[in-house]
């Protein structure tokens, strides 16, 4: 389960592409013209549709694995295994009775 969740992780965590761009943009702010600042701009909204995108996957890989998780899991009555076990037992001490 942990390296499915590593696996996930890996795929869609973007932080560091983000804070490399985020960086980069101070950096370009400080040194630009009126021209270029728009540019800057439009970097910055390319940045949060990136963001966008990213929780959308990260919600869309956390609803699948939740599925997956109930899919593999049934649910447990201790009454039924019991009724199953007894039903063995029954079988193997008499085994001519049907059914």
């Amino acid at each position: 389960m942990q390296d499915y969740m590593r696996v996930l992780h890996a795929r869609f965590c973007r932080e560091t592409e983000l804070q490399g761009v985020r960086e980069a943009c101070r950096t370009l702010k400080e040194k630009l013209g009126q021209q270029g600042q728009k540019i800057l701009l439009q970097l910055a909204d390319l940045e949060n549709k990136l963001r966008k995108e990213s929780l959308l996957m990260s919600f869309i890989a956390g609803f699948q694995l939740s599925t997956g998780i109930a899919e593999e899991l049934e649910p447990y009555s201790f009454e039924d295994e019991e009724e199953r076990r007894a039903a063995e037992r029954a079988k193997m001490r008499y085994p001519y009775v049907k059914d």
